[in-house]
Order: structure tokens, then sequence, then C-alpha cells
């Protein structure tokens, strides 16, 4: 199974797109501008959205994706979130005024866009893939997921700060191979990273330290104005494993 970063940036300009994962060819985990990259045929193909949380630079893509496929395909896509996450999309996004309510399109009765409420440690099968909800910590109500093929399991944080209850999960997952972990800013704004419940390199390195199982890390969600020195700052911090950073377009095999 490929999991493939169609954003991971924590803005735009140039190349850099907002977060967004293709797992497979029919699940989107988060649908920032990364989505808008994809094709009229390969957004036909999406029937899932898992939303981690409901920030426009993670959900930006959702409304247009649906505007784009309504007429044509048939079944509906359906958007897994948090119960919060969903009202936010309700009252925010799909109220008719920033944009039309696709879950009362065509009808309320037959939806093109179907809610499905998720909870934490909640397992999705679909297909081969099964998609577990994570802790996370954010300003919002906010999860990560666990991409999970059988073989192997990617974890995918999220926006989120300090989370001793996610790497209590983590720490359990045997098939562990990759683990994607936001850190938007650097360790000069550490004040507005603990204010907006991001981490920075410091923050990112005392939680690392709590990570138990063998995994390749890499960084997401770095704002574009500091990447270089969040990056530097990474490589030179007290990191108890090596820390890549997450590039667009980059693949993952589970």
């Amino acid at each position: 199974m490929k999991v493939k970063v169609l954003g991971c940036s924590g803005g735009i300009g140039d190349k850099l797109r907002t977060t967004s994962l293709l797992v497979g060819d029919n699940i989107l985990i988060d649908a920032g501008t990364g989505a808008a990259d994809l094709s009229i045929e390969q957004l036909l193909k999406v029937d899932h959205i898992f939303v981690t949380h409901s920030h426009l630079d993670h959900i930006a893509c959702i409304p247009l994706l649906l505007d784009t496929v309504i007429g044509l395909r048939i079944n509906p896509v359906t958007v897994h979130a948090t119960k919060d996450t969903i009202t936010a999309l309700k009252q925010h996004i799909f109220n008719w005024v920033i944009w039309p309510d696709f879950n009362e399109i065509p009808s309320k009765t037959q939806p093109f866009l179907q809610y499905h409420e998720i909870v934490l440690a909640q397992s999705i099968n679909l297909g081969e893939t099964t998609i577990t909800v994570l802790p996370a910590n954010h300003v919002v109500p906010a999860v990560g997921y666990q991409i999970n093929s059988g073989s192997n399991s990617l974890v995918f944080s999220g926006d989120t700060t300090s989370c001793d209850a996610l790497w209590a999960v983590v720490n359990k997952i045997e098939n562990l191979k990759y683990i994607l972990i936001e850190t938007a800013f650097s360790n000069g704004e550490l004040e507005l990273a603990k204010v907006s419940k991001h981490f920075c390199p410091s923050m990112l390195a005392d939680d690392l330290d709590k990570l138990t199982v063998a995994t390749e890390v890499f960084i997401t969600h770095l704002k574009p104005i500091d990447s270089q020195v969040i990056l530097q700052e990474i490589i030179s911090s007290s990191v108890n494993r090596t820390c890549k950073m997450l590039i667009n377009g980059q693949e993952f095999t589970l």
C-alpha cells in the first residue's frame, strides 16, 4: 500500500501545499491545498476523507473536491471526523453562506456528503487498510491517525503539541515504520508555539524522548518562512533520533 504526500507545508506559495495525504487511491487524510493537485480522474476515486481537525489548511479542498466530482459519480463521499469537527464543518463551511450544504444535495435522504463521526481509539477497516484514531493536543479538538496495512503502520500526528496520550498509544504499535509529526515554529517563536499548541524544535526534542519504539521520523507542517531554520534547529537539538523533513510528492510503502 502506498501513502503519497500531497501537501505537508504550513503555508502556500511557490510549490508549497498544505496538509493532505493520499492513501492508496481512494482515501485522503486531510484535504488541504495539496489535494488540488490531483487530476479529476484521481479525485473521482476518493471515497473517504479523514479529517484531523477543522482548521482551513487541513480542510480547504473538501468543498471544491465535492463540487468537482458531484456530477461525475453516483456514490457519496464520506468525511470521517470527530463530533466537534463535523459541527464546525456544518456551521462554518457547508452552511449555504460559505458553500452549499452537500449533506442536503441532491436531497437530505440521499446526500452526496456523508458524515461519519469517529472517536478516539476507533479503528475503521477499509479493504486492506485500517485507520485508527489517535490522540492529539491542539487549540481546537483534533486527532491523529494510524494507517495500518497489516504489514506496517504509519502514524500521522496532525496538528499537536506535547501529548503524552499520543506516545502511550504509539509505543504499543508493533509494526510502526514511519511517524509524521509536525513542527510549525522555530525556537525563537516558543511562546507562539505554546499558545497555538504546535511544536517547535526544543519542544519536539522533549516529546520524542517519550518515543520508545524504532521508527523513521519525518517532520511536517513547517512554516515556509522559517523552514530551514526549523530544520537546522531540529538537527542541532538533543533529539534522540534522526529526523528528516517531509516533502511534497514523497511516497511511503506500507
